[in-house]
């Protein structure tokens, strides 16, 4: 893919109602119009903060990774590989769906609780999207420090990938960062970056300036290719996350939980999962242990699904 250059567009998320027993809206930042991914990250959510029950019922997902990162409250993960893990503030839950798997999240307790967080998937390369499914949870994730050039340090916890000379435990199949950096009010810190990837910053929490632009709450900014650094300041302090990447090359196509490269793989996934849902014989999405229901899937457009192109 050509180099973009720099860029400073904002990408402001778009307010989806997610209905049924979730019961809540989320923010939705990618995909975007006129940018289907960042890097392999190719979507975006932050659900609350709100008070809710989550009850997400079985559902499938082929070809991508799904990144879990609580701000608030505790979430129950159970899949069809058997894993049942509780995941708190500070800890990742990485599932890679490969050619297939299924998998339910609930807030922990039979009442609503504060609930915040923010949900990613990455998109697999052609190597390991058919692959097979596997479940990560990572409760030690390294911290790097971030020299600041006015005020106090910075401190970045590297949720994914490689950021500031310090890699994740958690696995990952393209060049990519994904990490939470905490700015003290008052500072102004230098994000060091990769000249070939392309980056954005979301603000989770506070104020901040990113290359002299201000943000608003959850505004993601796309800073394009082509910088070794960015200068971010905060006179509150602010909570950020950022996201980038090797830019990926392949199109693909997403609806509903898939990622894809075509229509009929992903007409393909869906009859598998109605088929096992219905009572056929389970094997490419399997079950998850603990429920009685899932999630049905949506019918299919009209038209054929398409590769979102880039507009940026």
């Amino acid at each position: 893919m050509a180099s973009v250059g720099e860029r400073r567009i904002v990408l402001e998320p778009r307010e989806v109602p997610l209905g049924g027993v979730r019961g809540m809206n989320v923010l939705r930042a990618l995909p975007h119009r006129n940018l289907p991914t960042i890097g392999a990250w190719c979507f975006l959510d932050r659900f609350g903060p709100a008070d809710t029950k989550m009850r997400v019922e079985p559902h499938p997902h082929i070809g991508l990774q799904t990144v879990t990162w609580p701000l608030v409250g505790e979430i129950r993960h159970r899949d069809s590989l058997g894993s049942d893990a509780d995941l708190r503030r500070g800890q990742l839950n990485l599932m890679t769906a490969g050619n297939g798997i299924s998998h339910s999240e609930y807030s922990i307790g039979d009442d609503p609780i504060p609930l915040d967080a923010l949900q990613f998937w990455v998109v697999l390369p052609e190597s390991a999207r058919h692959g097979a499914p596997g479940f990560e949870r990572h409760t030690d994730l390294p911290n790097v420090a971030l020299p600041a050039v006015e005020g106090t340090d910075a401190e970045a916890t590297v949720v994914l990938g490689e950021f500031a000379g310090v890699r994740s435990p958690a696995t990952v199949h393209t060049p990519i960062v994904g990490a939470e950096i905490v700015v003290p009010a008052g500072s102004t810190v230098r994000l060091p970056l990769d000249v070939e990837w392309e980056h954005a910053v979301m603000l989770v929490e506070g104020d901040i300036t990113v290359a002299q632009h201000a943000l608003a709450l959850n505004d993601l900014l796309y800073l394009g290719d082509s910088r070794d650094h960015v200068d971010v300041s905060s006179a509150e302090g602010a909570l950020l996350f950022l996201l980038g990447g090797e830019p990926f090359e392949a199109e693909i196509v997403m609806w509903w939980n898939f990622a894809g490269r075509s229509h009929d793989e992903i007409a393909r996934a869906r009859t598998d999962w109605e088929n096992e849902s219905a009572g056929g014989p389970t094997g490419r999405f399997g079950v998850v242990d603990g429920h009685d229901v899932r999630i049905p899937a949506p019918p299919l457009p009209d038209v054929r699904l398409m590769p979102r192109g880039r507009k940026i």
